[in-house]
């Protein structure tokens, strides 16, 4: 009887101890899943509200599944915001073994900065790093970061390490951190007594909240495998701007390992983008990542229809040719008649203008660079089959400047760097604008000699009877 007393007081003991337990682990991570059974972690973040939410969704499965093929040691983890569609989190987990932390948008508090960029408000759920303290250390990653060799020797840095791309503030697209729940609590108060942040995004905040890291050393990884104490910066070869490359179209950083290239460019010019090559010739690498490691499932299906439909257009604008052409020109004299012509010329400027803008709009703006733009001249030469057939103009001059887009491309393909690509498509386009203009104006009077033969119509056959006299 004895035993059994003393053998339920300490299973009573246990069952306090496993509830105390949990309640500490609650309160130490609010609002966070616990995550993962090894002790590094790759993390990136995923939030929505801007009009990219989905090409940085792709980028961001890409990154993850690039780092999974170079086999690294650590947990890959993404911090999503409670609003990212159950579809992405699912795949993401499902497909990609990814393990999705769900956080609440940390309030920016630098909304009313006269400089702040609406694109930057969330970027502050960068913080939720600092919250996985189930690791001992955790490299925040960028989306768009492209991955040349595994980095797990940065999981022996410090409490906090990162690049300086920029002479003087360090890089935020890669970042090292040891997870302390202390500190992530200091940096929410500190967002709530307002600490200075030039930008009004993370890359400000933290630039901010680690003042010193320019003064600090240069990180190199112990030989045995410790891990360091204290802030540290990182070579340059951790985080390569995209533009070193494009100034001798090749690597020679000298300092660290040539590991991961970052692409802080203009936003529509990141790697992701079908119409950033041949701009950028990086953009293929990046593709042939995406290729290897997720592919084009999710496009290919609406390149299929597009394709089908300029296909359908070619041929039926082809076989309705005398019919279109009868619905354009007016046969009848009137009034208005003048007022009408006027608009005809508008009506075929605007379609010639089409022609060259709808297909860019339409075209998934994730797909392979040279799908896009084989499909962008498709759907050009498409559209452009409707003017043509419409309007009764001469082809050449409609098509010219689809042959110039098709000449520019080539010329930026063979002259790989961007400066000298700027250059070349400079000159190209010296030399292309006076014949696009006089191709235009060709259009132009075609028009206004198709117009005139229909609109009075007696006339013509009679100078084609007085012509046949000569």
């Amino acid at each position: 009887m004895e035993q059994r007393r003393w053998g339920f007081v300490l299973l009573m003991l246990l069952v306090l101890v496993l509830l105390t337990w949990t309640t500490a682990a609650e309160d130490a991570a609010p609002g966070l899943v616990a995550v993962g059974a090894k002790r590094h972690a790759y993390a990136a973040m995923m939030y929505m509200g801007t009009p990219r939410d989905y090409e940085f969704y792709v980028a961001t499965r890409v990154m993850m599944r690039s780092l999974s093929k170079l086999r690294v040691d650590a947990d890959l983890v993404v911090i999503a915001s409670d609003d990212v569609p159950i579809e992405w989190v699912q795949a993401m987990k499902e497909e990609d073994k990814v393990k999705v932390v769900t956080v609440e948008n940390l309030k920016n508090p630098y909304e009313q900065q006269k400089n702040f960029n609406v694109r930057f408000k969330l970027t502050l759920n960068k913080l939720y790093a600092w919250s996985l303290v189930d690791y001992d250390r955790v490299v925040m990653l960028d989306s768009d970061n492209l991955f040349l060799q595994g980095t797990d020797e940065l999981f022996q840095c410090g409490q906090f390490c990162a690049v300086f791309i920029n002479p003087c503030i360090f890089h935020t697209g890669l970042f090292v951190l040891q997870p302390s729940m202390n500190v992530f609590k200091d940096m929410l108060h500190e967002l709530q007594v307002g600490r200075s942040n030039p930008d009004g995004a993370d890359q400000g905040f933290l630039a901010s909240y680690f003042p010193d890291l320019l003064d600090r050393p240069m990180f190199h990884p112990p030989v045995n495998d410790t891990k360091l104490v204290g802030t540290y910066r990182l070579p340059l070869g951790y985080q390569m701007d995209a533009s070193y490359y494009y100034l001798k179209l090749r690597w020679s950083i000298p300092c660290g390992p040539n590991s991961v290239i970052t692409f802080p460019s203009a936003p529509w010019f990141k790697p992701w983008y079908w119409w950033s090559w041949p701009v950028l010739p990086l953009g293929l690498s990046w593709h042939e990542q995406r290729r290897k490691n997720l592919g084009y499932t999710a496009e290919l299906p609406i390149m299929l229809i597009q394709t089908v439909i300029y296909l359908g257009i070619i041929i039926i604008t082809r076989l309705a040719r005398p019919n279109l052409s009868k619905l354009c020109y007016n046969r009848r004299p009137e009034k208005s008649l003048a007022f009408i012509h006027s608009m005809l010329k508008v009506v075929v400027l605007w379609s010639i203008i089409a022609t060259y803008t709808v297909p860019f709009i339409l075209i998934p703006r994730t797909i392979h660079p040279i799908l896009g733009w084989s499909l962008y001249l498709l759907g050009a030469a498409a559209l452009a089959s409707i003017a043509i057939n419409s309007f009764l103009l001469a082809p050449l001059p409609v098509l010219t400047p689809w042959f110039a887009i098709l000449a520019a491309l080539g010329v930026m393909a063979k002259h790989s760097m961007v400066g000298w690509a700027g250059l070349a498509v400079f000159a190209f386009a010296f030399c292309c604008a006076p014949l696009l203009w006089i191709q235009l104006s060709k259009v132009m009077t075609n028009l206004q000699m198709l117009i005139d033969r229909e609109a009075f119509p007696q006339i013509f056959p009679q100078m084609s009877e007085f012509n046949k006299l000569y």
